[in-house]
């Protein structure tokens, strides 16, 4: 008996992962809960307790001790709990040994139900308390089912869920793949700890940094900020603690072995590493790496700003849908307004015309001082302005017909030559010619009436 019991108890305590003080605290209140269902008096408060050493097990009742016992198998009298010890008072409680007959099939199944129940519990107890102090941490862990809304995950002893919205959606899962996930959330469900992980958070870029990289891990490399756009792209800010230390280089690598063990984990997504500076010109600049950067004006009161790019690096800047920008602005915390160079320069010449044209406007301030010294009033001269010569329209002409005089077309002659000077010079000639010159005649007759 003594041997099997304590070989039954390390066994148990292997199987489940669990101390040897919990495991004995599962039987005896299994025993006890066996007992009050095998007897007729379940209202009694009975106490197990067992020595796996000696192999024995001791039953007790415990009574308060009472003036009148109203409760027999709750209560005891003074006089009959002085018998069994001699210093009880009034509302001490008294232990009476007794020892139970044989326990009956049924009472034995319901206490190999007990045990397992009790162990359930310790066991899920132990799980929330390991867990709930990895809150925020990386954990390891196979896929052991996959639902619509869900993926069941494999974490050691327990079960994790990795909702939908805590995927990266250009990842594809299958049973028995094994990845590392970030531990989000850790709570009490009504089977035990509900375990929440994720796989698209930020942090668990942290958490891969500082388990690959020794330098991120002891401090001397820090994270400043993460910003992540899961499955695609992620910027990552760092600076270091220490002087003639390259942070960036540190986060690479030789040849950049490093990153690419976190690269590998998350299936390719990039990875901008990039030096963190206290100036927010230079802090912003950079963050729009891999684009160089022309020059770089910020508002601080807004938290905006302005940075001037090449023509040739404004896509690039901006990223494909405006990703690369996107992950700067997360990165920083700053609002970005990027601008070409040629954007720039056309908006300082459309400012110059203006301020040219009022410079011209504005009249001279001369001040005159009196013959003791004393200033006078200004005087203000006004310059002629000259304006631009506007163009205007050339006026209408209308072209005027010369007036024919019949001295002009026959000089010399009468009137009695005239028919026959009009029929010899018609001799010849085209019928448009000889049109003419007998419109003419006509009109030269009309005038000599």
């Amino acid at each position: 008996m003594k041997t099997e019991l304590k070989a039954a108890i390390t066994q148990l305590s292997a199987e489940r992962n669990l101390p040897r003080e919990v495991v004995l605290a599962a039987l005896e209140s299994a025993l006890a809960s066996a007992y009050k269902k095998d007897t007729a008096a379940p209202e009694q408060d009975v106490l197990v307790k067992v020595d796996p050493n000696a192999g024995e097990i001791d039953f007790y009742i415990q009574k308060v001790v009472v003036e009148s016992v109203v409760n027999p198998n709750r209560e005891i009298s003074v006089d009959e709990a002085r018998k069994l010890r001699p210093t009880a008072q009034i509302g001490d409680v008294v232990s009476i040994e007794f020892t139970p007959r044989s326990i009956g099939r049924i009472a034995a199944q319901a206490a190999k139900q007990v045990v397992l129940q009790r162990l359930r519990e310790a066991e899920q107890r132990v799980v929330y308390e390991e867990f709930t102090n990895r809150e925020g941490d990386v954990v390891a862990g196979a896929i052991q089912f996959i639902e619509p809304t869900r993926i069941y995950v494999r974490l050691n002893r327990t079960e994790a869920i990795l909702p939908s919205n805590e995927q990266v959606h250009n990842e594809h899962y299958h049973r028995g793949q094994r990845l590392k996930f970030y531990l989000l959330e850790i709570g009490q469900g009504s089977r035990g700890p509900q375990i929440i992980v994720s796989r698209s958070h930020p942090n668990l870029i942290r958490r891969l940094f500082e388990l690959e990289i020794p330098e991120v891990h002891n401090g001397l490399v820090e994270l400043k900020a993460v910003a992540r756009e899961a499955g695609h792209r992620t910027k990552v800010a760092v600076a270091t603690t220490q002087e003639n230390v390259d942070p960036v280089g540190c986060c690479l690598g030789p040849r950049g072995i490093r990153l690419q063990s976190i690269l590998n984990e998350l299936h390719g997504e990039k990875i901008d590493v990039i030096q963190w500076h206290s100036d927010p010109r230079v802090f912003v600049s950079n963050a729009l790496g891999p684009a160089q950067v022309a020059g770089t004006r910020v508002d601080e009161e807004r938290r905006v700003a302005t940075v001037v790019v090449p023509d040739k690096q404004l896509s690039l800047a901006i990223g494909k849908e405006g990703q690369n920008a996107r992950l700067a602005a997360k990165l920083t915390g700053w609002r970005f307004d990027i601008k070409s160079v040629s954007a720039i320069e056309a908006e300082k010449a459309i400012v110059q015309e203006p301020e040219t044209a009022a410079e011209a406007l504005v009249p001279e301030i001369v001040e005159e001082e009196s013959p003791e010294g004393e200033p006078v009033e200004e005087t203000v001269v006004e310059e002629p302005i000259e304006f631009a010569a506007l163009f205007e329209a050339p006026p209408e002409t209308r072209e005027e017909k010369p007036i024919r005089f019949a001295e002009e077309v026959l000089p010399s002659t009468s009137k009695a030559e005239k028919p026959d000077k009009a029929k010899s010079g018609t001799k010849g000639k085209g019928r448009g010619a000889r049109h003419k010159e007998q419109a003419d005649g006509l009109w030269v007759e009309e005038l000599e009436e």
